[in-house]
């Protein structure tokens, strides 16, 4: 027998949830003249990527796209931008990721970019799952979700249709 995906959000209710947090952003920002959407390689880069653009859609304030790139094994490590640190200081950031689960990767991201002064700095997550180890909570959210410590969220945002599934 064949097991089946657990779908959490369908392609259609992704795309909804990306439009709500860029207009969240938006409504956070919008005294703001530029914005730093900063996405965590991989997922979080390219749930970034469609949020800059549905945010670009409702709005005039200039938006600047960064990579963050993290070791996900060891963030310790150096952590890595696309942008200069002075790119971003005295800016509005958001840091994006697409699953917040133990908290780790989006604690480190922060530290990373508090090392120069911020005007704002919000997260946003399109799940958000309930097994923080970490004193870290996402400020826009697509959906929040209880799961058990076996069990993994998997977000698909690559190909269509997009999808988010727990197995």
């Amino acid at each position: 027998m064949a097991l089946t995906k657990n779908t959490i959000l369908s392609h259609k209710e992704i795309e909804h949830k990306i439009r709500r947090i860029a207009y969240q952003i938006y409504e956070s920002n919008v005294n703001e003249s530029e914005i730093i959407i900063a996405g965590i390689e991989s997922n979080g880069y390219v749930l970034a990527k469609k949020i800059k653009f549905q945010l670009d859609k409702i709005s005039d304030i200039n938006s600047t796209l960064c990579k963050v790139t993290i070791d996900k094994e060891k963030p310790t490590n150096a952590i890595k931008t696309s942008i200069r640190s002075e790119d971003y200081t005295n800016k509005s950031i958001v840091l994006i990721d697409d699953v917040l689960n133990s908290g780790s990767t989006l604690i480190y991201g922060i530290k990373h970019f508090l090392d120069v002064p911020l005007k704002q700095f919000k997260t946003a997550v399109l799940v958000n799952r309930n097994h923080k180890k970490y004193p870290v909570k996402a400020d826009f959210k697509g959906i929040s979700l209880s799961t058990s410590l076996f069990e993994h969220v998997h977000v698909n945002l690559s190909k269509q249709p997009y999808e988010a599934y727990l197995d």
